[in-house]
């Protein structure tokens, strides 16, 4: 709801894409910059005491949102609430990625985050049409507010959930030395190293149509707060019957096998979002596009988390999450700020196009691991040793 009633408000205020853009990667930057350090706060704490904390920060930051909302804010505030939340997810969320393993054996570990992912778009189908009908009725603030609400059944959930116990960490290195630890582990494993880099790729030229929808729905389809929730919505269908698709594609086809499908759907169907000729067309396209792209996330965050050993499995997703983080918000301001230009159909097709030629230099170079397709209990046997 957020995301939707963030975009529609600073797009309907300046009608700009390039504030679009902006907003979006003041939520998603602070993932770039400081998910290492929630990645050190994750194997060094108690998981889910310290997700319970930044959780708690979120719903501030949400509320406070909220009550802006309810007189005349300016783009600006509303970038700096949103950057202010986006920290605190980024410093809590390796921990939630990293408790993961902790609840499921290892050879459920695939289709765990594949139903982690489902849930997850859940709140992109349901979330966008309860912001749409809120926007609609005149009361941005009503969307925020529900939004704050709902982080109360995050806490009650984690207080709820018990972990298998912690042993005592009790070595004394430097936050920069777990830091250039997890960086050397990441980059020492060939799966995960891939991992970081097929993500790094996806952020930089696929993942900005997310930013840029409110700016399609409004600039081009000429369809408002109701068009963004559309296509908000038809994204987060695709995403989770994608996402429940990837276990049973997986044990099929292999790992890599659905990553390179899912590579080469993503450059297709954004291809076809671009040149949508309506909006319902482009609802048609962003569904494919929604499961594609959610298999490209869930089958690279498998990769890294099935070969993390418990110990550095924080810091890991960490560096795998900065690589996110940082090239996604300078993918969505650079592709709206040339969007700007009433460009948004040729840019949102060109960085398709960057994928798929990344795509075909990848697998001429043979870069992706044969190693993806070995069994998840062997992976993980693998890093531990």
């Amino acid at each position: 709801m957020q995301t939707v009633a963030v975009g529609v408000l600073v797009t309907a205020k300046t009608g700009q894409a390039g504030w679009t853009g902006l907003v979006a990667a003041a939520g998603f930057l602070p993932i770039g910059l400081l998910s290492p350090l929630g990645g050190v706060m994750a194997d060094r704490m108690d998981r889910r005491g310290w997700l319970f904390a930044t959780t708690l920060g979120e719903t501030l930051f949400a509320v406070a949102l909220a009550l802006l909302a309810t007189g005349r804010p300016s783009p600006g505030a509303v970038t700096l609430l949103v950057l202010g939340g986006g920290a605190m997810s980024a410093v809590g969320f390796p921990a939630y990625q990293a408790m993961m393993p902790d609840l499921v054996a290892p050879e459920e570990l695939g289709a765990a985050i594949s139903l982690s992912s489902a849930q997850f778009n859940l709140g992109r189908v349901i979330g966008p049409a309860l912001a749409g009908l809120a926007i609609a009725a005149g009361c941005y603030a009503w969307a925020f507010a529900i939004n704050a609400a709902s982080f109360f059944a995050v806490l009650g959930a984690l207080l709820a959930l018990r972990l298998p116990a912690t042993p005592p960490r009790s070595d004394s290195l430097s936050l920069h030395r777990r830091l250039a630890e997890g960086a050397r582990a990441t980059f020492a494993n060939p799966p995960a190293r891939f991992a970081v880099l097929l993500i790094s790729v996806v952020a930089l030229t696929a993942s900005p149509f997310i930013a840029l929808v409110p700016a399609m729905a409004i600039n081009v389809f000429h369809s408002g707060a109701t068009g963004t929730s559309l296509l908000v919505s038809a994204q987060g269908v695709g995403a989770v019957c994608g996402a429940l698709a990837i276990t049973p594609l997986v044990s099929r086809f292999g790992r890599r096998a659905v990553l390179i499908g899912d590579l080469a759907g993503v450059v297709a169907s954004l291809v076809a979002y671009a040149a949508a000729p309506d909006l319902w067309a482009g609802a048609a396209a962003l569904v494919l596009v929604g499961a594609c792209y959610i298999g490209l996330l869930a089958g690279a965050n498998t990769i890294v988390q099935l070969h993390a050993p418990p110990s550095l499995r924080g810091r890991m997703l960490g560096i795998y999450m900065m690589a996110l983080g940082i090239l996604y918000p300078l993918g969505a301001i650079a592709q709206g700020a040339i969007a700007g230009s009433g460009a948004l159909r040729v840019v949102t097709a060109g960085g398709a196009l960057l994928l798929g030629a990344a795509l075909v230099c990848a697998l001429a170079a043979r870069q992706l691991p044969a190693g993806l397709d070995r069994p998840a209990g062997d992976i993980s046997a693998g890093a531990r040793r």
